[in-house]
């Protein structure tokens, strides 16, 4: 009990530390009021990257200041961002914020480089249904939570449900098994339940706004990435309105991984290719527009036995390999 009270007391101080480390707001920067930034963000302009790729006539129109004043801003907000070149051993220092978060599974760590889910970038699991792309999702949720020593990061997960999937049965069940509080555990985990792809959208700005008030938000599980624009643009006459409008979408999901050092997971559907002749058929939605925006693609598929087979199919630093791991009530682990 002592054991577990120690774990419970060291996850909420450190998150409560989180808190505390705020990154700049609008109204850091030279000109910019209150009062601006309310209309700023009014006009959908929440954070310093967003406002230091406008124009000084755009930022000028949109919170009804000089001309002057909206150049002196964005020059301003491209400092403190740092924007421009610098030497790869720079950037390499850069990188040294970054996170991970254990699956539960070392094995699956492994496949994932070792410490598990990366933060700054996007891992995305597809699979058929049965695969345990959710009950990865939900482990996660679960581990974020955990402190740094322990394969977590101290945080909160925002948790974004597209088709009905998140259960908090499964969450509490989880957080028992691995000694941790499980009303705690579920206070930490923002649960929005998406219902159309314009909605889904829209849940990346209230992200933001969280972050910005001040929660500790370190993983973002959205649980399906294309459901919804699967349902919407039925048919290939919809096809290139659909990929616009999905690549729009993760093009801001990495902005706000990248800007709040957020580490997301995404599941994925899938479909059978009828062209495929040999081998597997089973093929991710999103085509190349998913594939290219995900830093790491992971194929999720059932194993012999009750096992899962976790396969790396994409990375930019690590070879393509297969795993093995199996789900049970303590969630991902390495054996049943």
């Amino acid at each position: 009990m002592a054991i577990k009270k120690e774990k419970e007391e060291t996850g909420e101080e450190e998150i409560k530390k989180g808190k505390e480390s705020k990154e700049p707001v609008l109204t850091d920067l030279p000109g910019i009021g209150p009062a601006v930034s309310a209309k700023l963000e009014a006009a959908g302009i929440y954070d310093l990257m967003s406002l230091a790729v406008m124009t000084p006539v755009s930022l000028g129109d949109a919170a009804g200041v000089s001309a002057a004043v909206a150049r002196k801003a964005i020059q301003a907000s491209r400092e403190m961002l740092q924007l421009g070149f610098v030497d790869g051993a720079e950037y390499a220092k850069k990188r040294e914020n970054i996170h991970n978060i254990t699956t539960g599974s070392k094995a699956f760590d492994d496949l994932l480089g070792g410490r598990g889910l990366e933060s700054r970038a996007i891992t995305e699991a597809f699979g058929a249904f049965g695969s345990g792309k959710t009950q990865v999702g939900l482990t996660l949720a679960v581990n974020v939570q955990l402190p740094l020593e322990k394969g977590g990061a101290n945080g909160k997960c925002v948790f974004i449900d597209t088709e009905g999937t998140f259960r908090p049965v499964r969450v509490k069940q989880i957080a028992e098994q691995i000694g941790a509080n499980p009303e705690k555990v579920l206070k930490n985990i923002m649960v929005a339940r998406a219902f159309n792809s314009d909605h889904q959208m829209l849940l990346l700005d209230k992200v933001s706004e969280m972050i910005r008030e001040g929660e500790p938000i370190k993983l973002m599980v959205i649980d399906s990435l294309t459901a919804h624009f699967r349902a919407e643009f039925a048919g290939r006459g919809q096809l290139a309105d659909r990929q616009q409008k999905l690549n729009r979408y993760l093009h801001d999901l990495m902005k706000l991984a990248e800007t709040h050092n957020i580490a997301v997971y995404v599941t994925n559907q899938v479909m059978a290719n009828p062209a495929q002749m040999f081998g597997d058929p089973t093929t991710a939605i999103g085509g190349h527009i998913v594939g290219h925006a995900s830093t790491y693609r992971v194929y999720l598929r059932r194993g012999k036995k009750g096992s899962r087979v976790a396969k790396l199919i994409d990375s930019p630093n690590l070879p393509d390999n297969e795993t093995i791991y199996y789900i049970t009530e303590a969630g991902v682990v390495d054996e049943a």
